[in-house]
């Protein structure tokens, strides 16, 4: 079995550069109105969603949120991105050589000893070809980054849309290996393409200037990423442990990060060959646990069983990019018989929804193991949606979905301040009537 074999690319937008000199002092912002908001969430799940179907050209090109508006909050901070100016010296590059580089948000009153870090999805690369392509793109290349990314849902400064971290030192950190900040340098191949494998070093370049300016005190700390960048949460959670104060209270949490080594519908193992693929290419066992790959090529459940830190999973059960790639995907469907489940789960037939059962089936089996550890937490809900944390409206709202009548948010913080137990699982679709269901032939 491949080691990441359950990882998988994901999806985000992006953002100006300012020398890193300036990080107390990054924040330069406005605020986004309704009309931004809904704009910027249908163009994002657009976006997406064309970024991750490696395997499935078939997608619509539109998409949105069935039954309700766009999930998002009413405004959102801007904050620019900061490039890391010594990160050349230590060979720290996106793919294409520029400078890696992250957006901070400086903490204040009862939160400003603590810290809230976001690792951004946005997929892999698997071929030279691949990265090669990548790199012209804002995954692959500080040069095309957006000047100013929106901190909202988990990175948002309102109390009232994020109740527990608000007011924390919040930096997002920008993914622009292509291998959820764990390529290493040692697996690069030159053919006159000029492409660097160097996500570990940016993740350790990320973290010293962030230390430099503050975190090395923290007092709590939370690692977050969504997708790819959850991936990426989980590889790098215990070495951020390691790096704080002993005395910290410091967790992790993945946002559609837990991906099924399941057969597709056609009774292959599809994305097999993609993981190893990836891995190959970048080096990415390097930055693996080193005692998990000597004994086996390992699951993402034997890595997550090795992650010593204390980690919250957040997942939909019916998880659009996995049904679209990793159940369904194009090779599998040839007659495209699932070409409109995948669009959209209203549309999926009684025996679909008997497949998409037994694959949510599979992944509480996966996880059952995980559940049993007592500082672990979960919120799996029965939503047709991938990440969740990053947006108001999924994150904390009146109108956010909910297992059990709380939030994800109020679950995060119940789990992280030890208030209660978090194992919340929800019933089977389409039970609940709070979720935000993509919608992608609309």
């Amino acid at each position: 079995m491949h080691p990441f074999l359950g990882f998988r690319f994901r999806l985000s937008i992006s953002v100006i550069s300012m020398p890193s000199s300036r990080l107390r002092e990054a924040v330069r912002w406005r605020r986004w109105g309704k009309r931004d908001w809904a704009i910027a969430a249908i163009a994002f799940a657009t976006v997406s969603f064309a970024l991750i179907l490696r395997f499935d050209s078939s997608s619509s090109s539109s998409s949105s949120w069935s039954n309700q508006s766009p999930p998002n909050s009413a405004e959102a901070l801007l904050v620019d991105l900061t490039l890391l100016s010594n990160a050349k010296d230590r060979g720290a590059v996106c793919l294409d050589g520029s400078l890696p580089g992250y957006h901070f948000r400086k903490g204040f009153g009862s939160g400003s000893s603590n810290w809230l870090l976001h690792i951004e999805g946005g997929g892999w690369c698997n071929t030279i070809e691949s990265c090669s392509k990548r790199k012209l793109t804002a995954l692959g290349s500080s040069n095309f980054m957006d000047h100013r990314v929106p901190f909202s849902g988990i990175l948002s400064d309102k109390a009232s849309e994020n109740p527990d971290f608000f007011n924390w030192n919040k930096v997002k950190i920008r993914y622009c290996d292509g291998a959820s900040l764990s390529g290493n340098r040692g697996s690069e191949v030159q053919d006159g393409r000029k492409l660097f494998f160097r996500g570990q070093l940016i993740w350790e370049a990320v973290v010293d200037e962030l230390m430099s300016a503050g975190m090395a005190n923290a007092k709590q700390a939370l690692l977050s990423g969504c997708s790819a960048g959850g991936l990426a949460t989980l590889i790098h959670c215990d070495d951020f442990r390691e790096r704080l104060p002993k005395a910290s209270n410091v967790k992790c949490l993945a946002d559609a990060g837990f991906f099924l080594d399941e057969k597709d519908i056609s009774g292959n193992y599809t994305m097999r060959s993609f993981y190893h693929e990836v891995v190959k290419l970048q080096g990415v066992a390097q930055s693996l646990n080193k005692d998990c790959v000597s004994r086996m090529e390992p699951s993402q459940a034997e890595i997550l069983k090795h992650v010593q830190t204390p980690v919250f999973l957040v997942n939909p059960a019916y998880d659009f990019w996995q049904i679209q790639n990793i159940l369904a995907p194009k090779a599998s469907d040839p007659h495209q018989y699932w070409l409109k489940c995948k669009l959209s789960i209203k549309n999926c037939n009684p025996s679909q929804i008997d497949t998409l059962l037994g694959f949510r089936n599979s992944m509480l089996k996966t996880l059952s193991e995980f559940q049993q550890k007592e500082d672990s937490g979960t919120f799996i809900n029965s939503c047709f949606s991938h990440c969740q944390t990053w947006m108001g409206g999924t994150w904390h709202s009146s109108n956010s979905p909910r297992v059990n009548n709380k939030t994800i948010a109020e679950a995060v913080g119940d789990w992280f301040f030890n208030r209660k137990t978090v194992k919340e699982v929800d019933c089977t679709y389409p039970c609940n009537p709070t979720c935000y269901n993509m919608n992608f032939g609309s």
